[in-house]
């Protein structure tokens, strides 16, 4: 057998029955040695029991409390003893051999730092899945979307994205590939994000850093896509929109924040007008309770700054080159563009 070289880190907080899913698939679907960390984040259902009854060879941290996203998967990563991590969903079922597809791409080039798979729709399995599809883009304002997916619109998958090792700005917290050194050396996740967002600020600081982020489509995941916070969830809401611009004023220079700000704040308030105007009260709320955050957690801000930019190898125009140029907010709902061929 050979060396194990991957750690599937898996965070999780209750729900043992798409567990048992994930588990089962990655004991079909796993080709090659792994190791598989469960970090339950003080599940109160029976996930941990039925794990250690099921598989037993799957490795559990227990948490004492719900760390979230970020927090669960950086425990798994400082306890991992592999040099690659696998940072997972316990949403997914996967394709065969998915893995080992990604650590081939990943060893092809010393300048990748991340490389996800091609993620598709747990319900509409010819779909792409929201989370990530093929390969997260990101606009010059931070406003993120995905090859297969911009806001509301997914395409089916016809094979339209299926370039193997392509760059892409961010690869999904829903399964993606990278090495443990280089998440710990970058901060890894923002703990202070909880959840949401936190594997696209990660992904830009790899950026920042000299390293690609890039897409292997050969490696399919499908994913049940916000079964843990509902799309309507004013808390995932809130949480979007607050990590978003905790990630926009963290990652360019003090010029570029200044220089872009007043349209990021133009645009924030028409979406609370919009909200309102929709009857989606819920939206305008979360939004100002993230502005809110904004304003009495400044020093936070400035603190993440400075880590960041302590990270830095590239400046912000070569960085801008791997964006897209414009607002991808205004191209949607202003001008009906809906696909990356659109744009």
């Amino acid at each position: 057998m050979d060396e194990c070289e991957v750690t599937v880190i898996i965070p999780h907080y209750n729900g043992e029955d798409i567990l048992s899913d994930c588990l089962y698939s990655l004991e079909k679907n796993v080709t090659i040695d792994v190791n598989i960390l469960l970090v339950d984040n003080g599940s109160s259902d029976n996930s941990v029991s039925m794990v250690k009854e099921t598989y037993p060879q799957v490795e559990i941290l227990e948490m004492e409390k719900n760390l979230g996203f970020a927090g669960g998967c950086n425990a798994g990563v400082k306890a991992s003893t592999t040099p690659y991590v696998l940072i997972l969903n316990n949403d997914t079922i996967h394709k065969r051999g998915w893995i080992a597809s990604l650590l081939e791409k990943f060893k092809s080039s010393d300048d990748i730092a991340a490389v996800q798979p091609k993620l598709l729709s747990f319900q509409e399995k010819g779909d792409f899945d929201y989370s990530g599809a093929a390969g997260g883009e990101i606009d010059l304002l931070g406003y993120p979307f995905a090859r297969g997916r911009i806001f509301d619109f997914i395409e089916e998958d016809s094979g339209q994205y299926q370039n193997s090792g392509e760059n892409i700005f961010w690869a999904s917290g829903t399964a993606f590939l990278t090495r443990k050194d280089l998440m710990l050396e970058s901060g890894a996740f923002d703990e202070n994000f909880f959840a949401h967002m936190e594997e696209i600020d990660l992904d830009w600081r790899f950026h920042l850093m000299g390293y690609r982020v890039v897409i292997e489509p050969e490696s399919v995941v499908w994913h049940r896509s916000g079964y843990t916070l509902g799309a309507e969830s004013n808390f995932k809401k809130y949480l979007n929109h607050r990590n978003n611009l905790i990630m926009f004023l963290s990652n360019y220079k003090l010029f570029t924040t200044c220089y872009l700000l007043p349209i990021r704040i133009l645009l924030e308030w028409i979406n609370i007008f919009a909200s309102l105007f929709k009857g989606d009260p819920g939206r305008s709320k979360s939004i100002l309770k993230a502005h809110l955050w904004l304003i009495t957690n400044l020093k936070k801000i400035i603190q993440k700054r400075k880590k960041v930019q302590e990270l830095r190898e590239l400046g912000d125009f070569t960085i801008m080159k791997k964006m897209h140029i414009g607002s991808i907010a205004l191209e949607h709902y202003l001008l009906g563009k809906k696909t990356i061929s659109d744009l």
